[in-house]
């Protein structure tokens, strides 16, 4: 395959820039988001050019462990990771245990822009290094991945009520 599909989701918050790159950026308000309905317990988290992200969610007995590379880090303005979509307990990539034709890794761009006094977040995911059956599979899936995130931003918009209160 010669294109790759990309997954956009733009989303404005009524929260000014600085405090939506914080929800993105510190780990205390970033496991409150992410993973909506889930516990997300951030194990490690060095936010810098070649930093990781290591993380868990957990439901009940299960979880679910992931890695992300940071490869850019421009305050305020964008971050840019591969994301290892699922690991083993020593954080070395594995096929997603629950889809295991998914994408080993996606490149993921966020952007962070000024609307006023509001903030525009533009999340972009793209299958990396993948084959021609990861990318069929995240083809077919790009019409369904808005949904986890909204509800993840649904609970960042009340952070930011919180924050601005």
């Amino acid at each position: 395959m010669s294109e790759l599909p990309e997954f956009i989701l733009d989303r404005v918050f009524e929260a000014p820039r600085e405090m939506v790159w914080r929800a993105w950026t510190d780990p205390d308000l970033l496991s409150r988001w992410y993973g909506p309905g889930v516990e997300t317990i951030i194990h490690e988290f060095d936010l810098k050019p070649g930093g990781v992200w290591l993380n868990e969610m957990k439901w009940g007995e299960n979880s679910m462990l992931s890695k992300v590379v940071f490869k850019e880090v421009t305050p305020f303005e964008r971050l840019v990771w591969h994301h290892h979509s699922s690991t083993d307990s020593d954080w070395n990539t594995v096929s997603n245990p629950k889809m295991p034709d998914w994408p080993r890794i996606l490149l993921t761009t966020v952007s962070f822009e000024d609307e006023g006094s509001n903030s525009r977040v533009r999340l972009t995911w793209v299958p990396f290094e993948a084959t021609d059956v990861e990318i069929a599979c995240f083809t077919g899936a790009v019409a369904n991945m808005g949904k986890g995130w909204e509800s993840g931003f649904t609970i960042m918009d009340e952070i930011f009520v919180e924050m601005l209160a």
